[in-house]
């Protein structure tokens, strides 16, 4: 059967588009949308501008929070040191003198004392020796002055013989009581008061008192009790009860406190 051919349809010519003048996309009969109209584009100065001033502001932020970062170490810092300096005035500080004592003062007067004397009228920490270097007291006993660079430990509170007066000297501007007494001869102090005395040195709380014989007391003066620059003298006849009175008054009023130049020196204060 013989192939027919077809016929093809003839098309529909249409009418070629034609372009607006201006570029749009309207049709050849003025239909039709053009096309979607352009995004203006921004200066580029503009973009860097709102860079900068970005990059300002994070600077600024970035400056403010390091203030206030170097204002709390501050703070900080200020707090502790304001501990610590509490913390060492609290640890250091000393009261002042007390009042002798009513009964150390009715001891000192039955016994035929003397008052407590201020050998000198300002009498500041003294300077320092060589160690073991000499020097030859313009009073006796010594109540301050010139001094070993050294003082006695404390470890020790009775001596049977006399220390460096020199180092005891250096004990009394570290704010001890030292207790000198007459050890030989006709005027020797009675040995039941000397008995009473190291019981009085030797249960001092503080380890800060020292009972001695002295070798060179002034003639009539067999007790001498002393702290720095203060001085009461006593005589022979003096009683074992009246002794520890009057060294107790010591201890009390001038033991361990700002009498003394350096009174938190030695352990004990």
């Amino acid at each position: 059967m013989a192939n027919k051919k077809r016929r093809r349809r003839p098309q529909e010519r249409r009418p070629p588009r034609t372009s607006s003048p201006a570029g749009g996309g309207a049709t050849q009969d003025g239909t039709g949308a053009g096309p979607s109209p352009q995004r203006p584009q921004r200066p580029r100065a503009d973009r860097q501008a709102r860079k900068q001033q970005a990059r300002a502001i994070r600077e600024a932020q970035m400056r403010a929070q390091r203030r206030r970062d170097t204002a709390r170490r501050f703070v900080v810092s200020a707090g502790v040191a304001a501990v610590a300096v509490g913390g060492f005035l609290f640890l250091t500080r000393v009261g002042g003198p007390n009042p002798f004592p009513q009964a150390a003062v009715d001891a000192a007067s039955a016994a035929g004392c003397s008052d407590i004397q201020t050998p000198v009228a300002d009498a500041p920490g003294g300077s320092h020796l060589d160690a073991g270097a000499s020097y030859t007291y313009p009073q006796e006993p010594a109540t301050s002055g010139t001094h070993d660079l050294s003082a006695l430990s404390g470890d020790v509170a009775v001596y049977t013989e006399m220390p460096p007066e020199t180092q005891l000297v250096h004990n009394l501007e570290h704010a001890f009581v030292n207790i000198y007494y007459r050890g030989t001869g006709d005027q020797a102090l009675p040995a039941d008061v000397v008995t009473a005395l190291a019981s009085v040195a030797t249960d001092d709380p503080t380890h800060h008192v020292i009972l001695t014989p002295h070798r060179s007391l002034p003639d009539g003066v067999d007790l001498a009790v002393t702290a720095w620059n203060k001085l009461m003298t006593c005589p022979q006849t003096i009683t074992a009860d009246q002794a520890t009175a009057i060294a107790r008054g010591f201890i009390t009023s001038f033991g361990c406190n700002s009498n003394a130049p350096e009174p938190k020196v030695s352990p004990g204060c």
